[in-house]
Parts: C-alpha cells; structure tokens; sequence
C-alpha cells in the first residue's frame, strides 16, 4: 500500500487503541480528538472515498458507527449528543484519504462548531431543487 496512516494501522504498523474490529472495517481513537472518545470507523480494505467502499463494509462501517454512538453514550465520558462525520475528498476536509467515518462526543459548552455557510440559509427555489433532484435520480436509477 501507499503511504496511509490507516492502512498502516490496521496492519499493526502503527500503533492505535482499538474499539471494534472485524472483517470489513475497524474502528479506533481519533489521536487528535474534537472531544475525548473521539473514534474513527474505517473499512479494512483501503479506499479514498466513499464511492469505492462495497456494499458490505459502508453498510458495516455505519453500525459500528451505531454501536460506538451507544457505547459513548454509556461509558461516563462526557457525551451529550454525538456527531457522525464523514468527509469524502480534499474539498470537503478529508485530509486522510482512506474513508473515515468520525464518531464524535458532543456536550454543550465544548467549543467546536459545524459552520454552514450564508448561502445555507438561503432557500433555494423549487425549480432549482426539481432540476437537481431529476439529475440525481437518473444518476441513481442507473446505478447498477
């Protein structure tokens, strides 16, 4: 494999606290957590976006997003709420490319933020959504 921190973990040559592992993905401490308990789910088998992923292990990566959620929620680490973050490709913020599901711990008061952008709060017309959406669609009902 390339250079990937990941790969290299899953392959025991760097080290990890792990929390889960199995045949399609594993999930383990984030080194530079938003919050402690901050966990990553990465599939076993390296891919650099979401669209590379099988069926099986996306399916996988989010249950063990699930189960890591609960378990955050029932160890006595600070956890409000939880957030599930993913970014797929550079623009997004994916600054490891090898898909990475972030399990993060949220509580009030903890200084990180999810900051949309003005046009967020813009809504955009029906026409707009239509088109969009008819794009998509076709996109998907193609899919094999």
């Amino acid at each position: 494999m390339n250079d990937c921190i990941f790969c290299d973990i899953l392959a025991g040559r760097a080290p990890a606290e792990f929390v889960y592992r199995d045949d399609w993905c594993a999930a383990f401490m984030d080194i530079r957590p938003v919050n402690p308990g901050h966990v990553l789910v990465v599939p076993i088998v390296h891919t650099a976006l979401l669209t590379e992923v099988d069926e099986t292990s996306t399916r996988q990566m989010l249950w063990v997003g699930q189960q890591v959620d609960a378990a955050l929620r029932e160890s006595g680490i600070r956890c409000e709420a939880v957030n599930l973050f993913l970014a797929d490709g550079r623009a997004a913020g994916q600054d490891v490319m090898h898909v990475h599901l972030h399990v993060i711990p949220r509580f009030r008061g903890d200084g990180h933020h999810l900051r949309f952008s003005p046009a967020y709060f813009k809504s955009t017309p029906a026409s707009e959504l239509k088109k969009n959406a008819g794009l998509i669609r076709q996109r998907m009902e193609n899919r094999p």
